[in-house]
């Protein structure tokens, strides 16, 4: 079966608009607790001059500058799948603050739910052995992962 079509001809593009309000108490409260991303790969566009968002790197989770302009461009977890893990996809979370607000448009692209996304069969190899499984829905994998405090990429690693 040629999932290659199937992937290019039913797939979801969706925007998602966020509004951080300020924030009486941003020590104890987050715009978004860590997380990944679900989809294959994300484009964002932060609200210029107001930092948010944060990403892992080598385990300290680091601003991502806001630059005028500028879209940040993440890999997101169906991407570290299907590229048997050439590409990573980041751990990060977003902050609030005190005294400024923040809003950010983030347009995410994922393949339907019921399509099944797995390493792209290239990428296997002797010395880069298969990482992942096969799966579909892999949104709600995510987001019963998100719920339950898991890293959805563990839950879908190849034993």
């Amino acid at each position: 079966m040629n999932n290659t079509n199937k992937f290019y001809n039913e797939t979801l593009f969706a925007a998602r608009f966020s509004f951080y309000p300020c924030c009486s108490r941003p020590d104890f409260v987050l715009g978004l607790k860590p997380h990944t991303i679900r989809s294959v790969i994300t484009v964002l566009l932060q609200d210029n001059g107001v930092e948010g968002l944060q990403v892992l790197i080598d385990e300290k989770l680091v601003n991502v500058p806001t630059i005028p302009n500028a879209l940040v461009v993440n890999h997101g977890d169906q991407m570290q799948i299907m590229s048997n893990g050439i590409f990573k996809s980041p751990m990060r979370r977003v902050v609030t603050y005190k005294e400024k607000m923040r809003m950010s448009v983030a347009m995410s692209y994922e393949p339907e739910s019921e399509n099944e996304i797995g390493p792209v069969e290239s990428l296997i190899t002797d010395t880069r052995p298969r990482l992942y499984k096969n799966v579909r829905n892999y949104g709600e994998i995510n987001y019963r992962c998100y719920q339950e405090g898991k890293i959805p990429l563990e839950m879908v690693k190849y034993t």
